[in-house]
């Protein structure tokens, strides 16, 4: 079951993808393929390459490369799992565009969603694990 989200007033295919602590809220609307990201275009918000690549291989796959347009806004955590959270929004924004590319994006992996978060800090340890050092005298 997808669940199909556009935007009341323009129509615009909307997607949320979260990743660690990151959330994107990622619009698609048809054009010539621009991506804007927090009012920022894709190489000068991710200037890591793996980033870039994480975003335009889910484009690329569906293959609408250069055929639609992406306002992006991200936010939380820091640009690994920004960049992961996008590629989850975008690819759930590209199903709302074109419910025929489910099966593309679902056997790319593009869909799961990466479930590991940062394990929490316990009592009595310095981290989540890492107890105190042992002192013998």
């Amino acid at each position: 079951m997808t669940l199909v989200k556009k935007d009341k007033i323009n129509g615009d295919a909307l997607g949320t993808g979260r990743r660690k602590s990151s959330v994107a809220r990622v619009r698609v609307r048809s054009g010539e393929g621009k991506i804007v990201i927090n009012r920022k275009p894709l190489e000068e918000y991710f200037v890591n390459v793996q980033d870039q690549t994480a975003i335009i291989e889910t484009l690329k796959s569906a293959e609408l490369d250069g055929k639609v347009d992406l306002i992006v806004r991200v936010s939380g955590g820091g640009m690994t799992g920004q960049s992961g959270a996008v590629r989850m929004g975008l690819a759930r924004a590209l199903i709302s565009f074109d419910e025929a590319l489910h099966d593309v994006l679902r056997d790319g992996g593009f869909l799961t969603r990466d479930s590991r978060m940062k394990e929490r800090k316990k009592p009595g340890l310095r981290g989540a694990r890492r107890g105190v050092q042992f002192s013998k005298r």
